[in-house]
Formats: C-alpha cells, sequence, structure tokens
C-alpha cells in the first residue's frame, strides 16, 4: 500500500470535498483508485502502489477562480510535500513547457507572457527558500500561481490569433462546425432566430427512451420536424448519440434484459438499423455512440466495446457517406480514482482506431465545472494539453462542452450536483464560452464544438448549463457565441 502526503495551506482548505475531487495520475495521465482522508492540515492519499505521481487538485487563484491545478511528478516520501509550493513549480513548469513547443512552431511570443513568467520564477523562488515559514511559503506560492495563469491566458490568445491568421494565409479549410443541441422538444420562434443567428450546426439527440418507449414501437415525431428545420434553414446536422450509454437515456424495458448481453445487442442494433435508415441522406454526422465508458446495465468494458464496435459498423454500412463518430465524456478520466477501468476514455477510443471500424472522428464531452460527473474546471494550457494527446489518434476532434451559469439548486436538472457558492455566473459561463472555444476551433485538429445544452427551462442534463436560463431569455454566453461565429467561421 502507497502513501503520499500534502501539507495544505491554509488548513482551512483542506475539507472533505477538496480530498474527495483530488486523484493522483501515472505517466499515462490515468489515475489509481485511492482513498482520500483529511487529518488537521494533512491530506493523505493511499492506493495499491507506489510509483511517483502527480496531484491534481482544485485550487483557488486569484483572478481565475477554482483551478485544478497539479504538481510535477513526485516520489512518494514520509516527509509532507508543501503543497502549495508543489502546485506552483508544476504549474509554472507546465507554461515553460509549452512556451517551448509553440516556440518551435513559429510562434511569436507576446512580451507580457516572458514578464508574468519572470515574477512566476521570482516568486517560486521565495516559495522555495521560506519552507520553514509555510505561510509565508503558501502567500508566495499563490502569487507564482497567478503570474503562471496570467502568462497562459496570455500565451493561449497569442496561438489562438495566429493559428488561426496562419490557416487563412496558407489557405486551409476554414473553420468548421460551431452548434449545439436543440434538446428533446421543438424550438420556439424566438429561440429559433436566436439559434439560427449564432449556429451553422444542430445536434439532434436521439433519445432511445423517448424514441422507443415501448419496444418495438418507435415515435419519430419530433427528430421529424426537428431535422426538417435544420434542412430548410441550412444547418449542418449532427445526429446522436445513436446509442448514450447513459441509464437516464436507456428504455425502462431494456432492463429487463440487463444480465443478457447478446439482447441488448440486438436491441441497440435494431434501434441503429431503424434510425440511420430513416434518415440517411438528410444527416451530414452520426454520433454512433456516447458516453461509453459509462457502467450500464452491469456490461463489461469488453462488452461495452463490442456494443460500440457493432454501432459504428452498422452505422457505415448503412450510411457509408456520412462521418461517423464516437463521443467520450470526461477525457480526464477523473472518475478512475473511485473504480479501476482497463479502457478508460482515451484508451477506449485508441481500441477503436486500432480495430479499424471505419470510424470518422472522435467527440470529447467536456461538461466543464461539473464534479463528480463533469470535467474539473482547468487552465487553458491543459485543455490543450489533452488535445494534443487525443490528437495522437489520428482522427478530426470534436467538443462537446457546456458549463454552469449559477451555483444555486437546480429543480429541472437530471444530475443534482452541487456547486460551490458563488462559484459560476452568467460572467463566469460566458468567459469560459471566450477563451475556450477560439481556443478549440484554432486547432487544426478540431473540426467543431457543439454547445450540449441549449435551455435551462426543460428538463436537462447538468445544472444551469443551457445558454438560455428558466424564463428562456438568452444568456451572455450566447452572444459571445455569436461573436466567435462571425469572427472565425464561414457560413
Amino acid at each position: 500500500m502507497g502513501m503520499m502526503r500534502f501539507r495544505v495551506f491554509p488548513a482551512e482548505r483542506n475539507t472533505a470535498r477538496f480530498a474527495r475531487d483530488a486523484y493522483l495520475s501515472g505517466l499515462d495521465r490515468t489515475s489509481w483508485p485511492l482513498r482520500a482522508a483529511v487529518d488537521g492540515d494533512l491530506l493523505l492519499l493511499h492506493r495499491s502502489v507506489s510509483d511517483s505521481a502527480r496531484l491534481h487538485v482544485s485550487w483557488p487563484v486569484e483572478g481565475q477562480g477554482q483551478v485544478t491545478l497539479s504538481t510535477g511528478s513526485l516520489i512518494e516520501r514520509s516527509e509532507p510535500y508543501l503543497l502549495p509550493l508543489e502546485l506552483a513549480r508544476g504549474t509554472l513548469s507546465q507554461v515553460h513547457n509549452q512556451l517551448s513547443d509553440w516556440r518551435v512552431i513559429g510562434l511569436s511570443v507576446p512580451k507580457g507572457v516572458e514578464a508574468r513568467l519572470a515574477v512566476a520564477v521570482e516568486r517560486l523562488s521565495c516559495a522555495s527558500v521560506a519552507q520553514h515559514d509555510p505561510a509565508t511559503s503558501a502567500r508566495c506560492a499563490d502569487e507564482s500561481l497567478r503570474a503562471s495563469l496570467e502568462a497562459a491566458d496570455l500565451l493561449a490568445v497569442a496561438y489562438t490569433e495566429q493559428a488561426i491568421a496562419a490557416r487563412r494565409r496558407n489557405g486551409s479549410p476554414p473553420l468548421g462546425v460551431l452548434g449545439a443541441s436543440l434538446g428533446n422538444d421543438l424550438l420556439d420562434a424566438y429561440t429559433s432566430r436566436q439559434f439560427l443567428a449564432t449556429f451553422n450546426a444542430a445536434e439532434i439527440p436521439i433519445c432511445w427512451r423517448d424514441t422507443e418507449s415501448t419496444e418495438g414501437k418507435f415515435s419519430w415525431t419530433i427528430n421529424d420536424r426537428q431535422i426538417e428545420w435544420c434542412r430548410e434553414h441550412g444547418l449542418k446536422v449532427i445526429a446522436g448519440p445513436l446509442l448514450l450509454l447513459d441509464h437516464r437515456d436507456l428504455p425502462d424495458w431494456l432492463y429487463l434484459f440487463e444480465d443478457d448481453f447478446e439482447n441488448v445487442l440486438e436491441f441497440a442494433s435494431t434501434l441503429v438499423r431503424a434510425t440511420v435508415e430513416r434518415y440517411r441522406g438528410r444527416v451530414d454526422y452520426w454520433i454512433c455512440a456516447g458516453r461509453v465508458n459509462s457502467d450500464v446495465l452491469s456490461m463489461s468494458e469488453q462488452e461495452r466495446l463490442r456494443l460500440v464496435v457493432r454501432t459504428v459498423e452498422l452505422t457505415r454500412r448503412l450510411d457509408p457517406d456520412a462521418p461517423a463518430l464516437v463521443s467520450f465524456d470526461q477525457p480526464w478520466a477523473e472518475y478512475t480514482r473511485d473504480r479501476h477501468a482497463d479502457f478508460p476514455p482515451f484508451h477506449f477510443a485508441d481500441a477503436l482506431v486500432r480495430a479499424d471500424i471505419g470510424l470518422s472522428g472522435v467527440v470529447m464531452e467536456m461538461n466543464v465545472g461539473y464534479s463528480p460527473g463533469g470535467t474539473m474546471r482547468r487552465h487553458i494550457l491543459e485543455f490543450g494539453r489533452q488535445l494534443d494527446l487525443w490528437g495522437l489518434l489520428g482522427l478530426p476532434l470534436w467538443l462537446s462542452i457546456c458549463a454552469p451559469s449559477a451555483y444555486h439548486d437546480d429543480p429541472l436538472a437530471v444530475r443534482k450536483i452541487s456547486l460551490p457558492p458563488g462559484s459560476w455566473t452568467p460572467a463566469a459561463q460566458q468567459s469560459s464560452a471566450a477563451r475556450l472555444i477560439p481556443f478549440f476551433l484554432a486547432r487544426p485538429s478540431v473540426q467543431g464544438v457543439l454547445w450540449n445544452q441549449l435551455l435551462d427551462a426543460q428538463a436537462h442534463d447538468f445544472p444551469h448549463g443551457g445558454l438560455f436560463d428558466d424564463r428562456r431569455q438568452a444568456k451572455p454566453a450566447l452572444r459571445t457565441l455569436a461573436a466567435i461565429r462571425r469572427k472565425f467561421l464561414k457560413g
């Protein structure tokens, strides 16, 4: 049994929630199952191995809010690490490494980046020599973190602007798709106008629970009208996931066959066949399966892999002209701190690519700020680092994202996730969209970005994640997305 120890300063930050969100990852970026304990100002992390690891925790940074940061790779030792110092050291190293990588490809670095990094280095030195005085060390470390993340923001903006300008100069294909999910109902006139002014694509959810609420009897009324509306207005149509491995999406009658995988496989194939045959020629992209790393219907990971392979192969055979995608949520696999997984998201995707089944692209679902069950809030270069990893698959990437606009209870949210008081506002949601989406679209590997929740006034997945509030009024983030389309996208 291995254990890593960290001294948290100030000690008030070392809460049960803080410990719950902490996890350790190795060289392959996958976390180990662990047990976290709080003992005064000590964070104790127990696991079954003693390998070196990076600690990831949610940490407050002035001007940034709560951000998930990571240390460098650390060995186990009996003396506790001073956590603020190690977070500052790990963050500064990550920013320096990204700066070096982008300089190699010709990035012109703004002077402000170097100035902020100089402050970060000086403050880190202060934190290091003051370890005998935890209060002073922690204060210097927090100042180093703030300067490092300010440098990261400036660096990301420079990369976004220069990468997009370079693609336009070189005659590369225009930045592609910006869309949103239409949800499970029809849009009213006001929402329709706002949608068309903002997006050039729409995601049409195929909810198995609604489509086949009774075994063998299909209802397509809403999907028929949604697709017709999209085609009338020239929107790209992204349909799916055809098979969403989420117990909220699966029909109740399917659970009668929970222990009979072969029957589940045939039922899923029937749904996919019926849907693709009905809409082929009217759909531009199929999302064949989603949340495939979820633990549903008592299926093993190998069975889930078989199910996804069948879904992709069947879709490709029935509609060979439309690209076939598969969606993975929680791409950082934070959930593996609570349970072992042979196929975390990236490894699952890699297995599909190696199977050579005709997969055309991968969707990374990032529900930012939600924990557990979503993607912990991170600084922008960490998002880029994850895109670089998934880009190694050699397939086009899509991003499916949302972020909350409030932190209070949301009675229409299916997932009852508690958000920290004061953590999210409409302005914070808008800021996340403004920073992340242009950065995503600037990446050569990214083909499209989809906002996966539209309306808070209807039943929805994550609290306050829509672009229209519970009174159906547009949130500030919607204006930002419309401005991004005008600035960066054609059509």
